[in-house]
């Protein structure tokens, strides 16, 4: 398959009205300007007058159209997996919120179901493992997650409660607070098992938080919201992350969640290599306002906002896509902007390797977005998603 005539953002800069060499699920060639090839049997995509991006992943996500991560079927997320797709997203991490192990194991069930069906036959932004926000986090930070849920960390036996995907390759996250009892033996512990560990739910002190770091803790979860916020004489989780370059970040920019001008603080602190956008989205994802029964409780969507019956903000209803339009109307260029909607998050996840920007040897997801940062065509894995 032949991509050609877009505007393409490549790792390095823009090229102009470029073309991208599909064969099987890689990107194998990149042409410049004036070096189109002359391919008679290969498929062509006509791209004049869009911007081709990396497709967008998702590190952070409960749902959408009406489908909530804890009770989803495989059918559930694959439907989940389209509508993401639509929207430009071609990997995703399920994330799970603090429940039940039966809940767990049900809800992991249908997360390796989806994953395999997905690797055999396609369909949709494709599921790369699970997120769990919590057990491990703190009560006092809480947001939207249920406090009854919550554990310390005692022993492995802790751990090995927690139902895991055994796909090959299968991602496993946690967002966790180190200050809980033994956080800081499970971030040494998940490490070992090869989980990726995030710090988030917090009101951990910077001494806490230099444990985590040394313990190999790198990355915050939705940075700002559920910690403890900024002070000039206790800098927090906030200023403890804001200094130090070595740490990673993820935001929710709806301009809810986080201010805009706050944004545009965080990426000029950090710098846009170390910010990774996520949408934290709930099942009313893409369902419009109204009132849903998420999670056990009923939820608010009104004009966009989320909130729970204790009045706190419970996840967003955006796409990663949104979060990309809205830093756009900041101004924030657009490279900068690929790179913390898919370059970024594929290094948080290890697998930069393999995807996150559009080079040659990468994994050909791809999505065009019109003048009006509309999709117009989403390729995962070298397949055009049918709309």
């Amino acid at each position: 398959m032949l991509v050609r005539n877009a505007r393409i953002i490549l790792p390095d800069r823009i090229a102009e009205s470029a073309c991208v060499l599909i064969e099987g699920d890689r990107i194998t060639r990149i042409f410049e300007r004036g070096s189109e090839p002359s391919l008679k049997n290969n498929g062509v995509i006509d791209l004049s007058g869009l911007t081709l991006f990396p497709g967008f992943i998702d590190l952070h996500i409960h749902g959408a159209v009406g489908v909530d991560t804890m009770a989803a079927g495989s059918a559930d997320l694959l439907r989940t997996a389209d509508f993401l797709a639509r929207h430009g997203v071609t990997s995703w991490l399920p994330t799970l919120v603090p429940a039940a192990v039966e809940q767990y194991q049900t809800a992991i069930q249908a997360i390796t179901e989806c994953l395999d069906h997905q690797r055999a036959n396609g369909g949709g932004a494709q599921v790369y493992g699970v997120h769990y926000e919590g057990p491990f986090v703190n009560s006092e930070q809480c947001g939207a997650l249920h406090r009854e849920h919550f554990r310390s960390f005692e022993s492995k036996k802790d751990l090995d409660q927690l139902p895991t995907i055994k796909t090959a390759r299968a991602l496993h996250m946690m967002t966790l607070a180190p200050e809980v009892k033994g956080g800081i033996d499970l971030i040494k512990e998940l490490n070992q098992r090869g989980w990726i560990t995030s710090i988030g739910h917090t009101r951990a002190t910077v001494d806490v938080l230099d444990e985590a770091r040394a313990a190999g803790a790198r990355h915050m979860t939705h940075f700002m919201n559920a910690m403890t916020p900024l002070h000039h004489r206790a800098p927090g989780p906030v200023g403890w992350g804001l200094i130090n370059d070595e740490v990673t970040c993820d935001v929710i920019a709806d301009g809810l969640h986080v201010d805009p001008s706050v944004l545009k603080l965080i990426i000029r602190t950090k710098g846009c290599e170390r910010v990774s956008l996520i949408s934290d989205a709930i099942a009313a994802t893409g369902e419009g306002d109204g009132e849903y029964r998420i999670w056990g409780e009923t939820i608010t969507v009104k004009d966009g906002r989320t909130q729970n019956a204790r009045g706190n903000i419970a996840g967003s209803v955006i796409t990663v896509l949104d979060a990309v339009r809205l830093l756009l109307s900041l101004k924030v260029p657009e490279s900068d902007v690929a790179q913390m909607a898919s370059t970024n998050p594929a290094q948080v996840l290890g697998i930069d390797g393999d995807r996150g920007t559009i080079e040659v040897g990468k994994r050909a997801d791809l999505v065009a977005l019109d003048e009006k940062l509309n999709v117009h065509t989403t390729i995962v894995g070298g397949r055009v998603i049918d709309y």
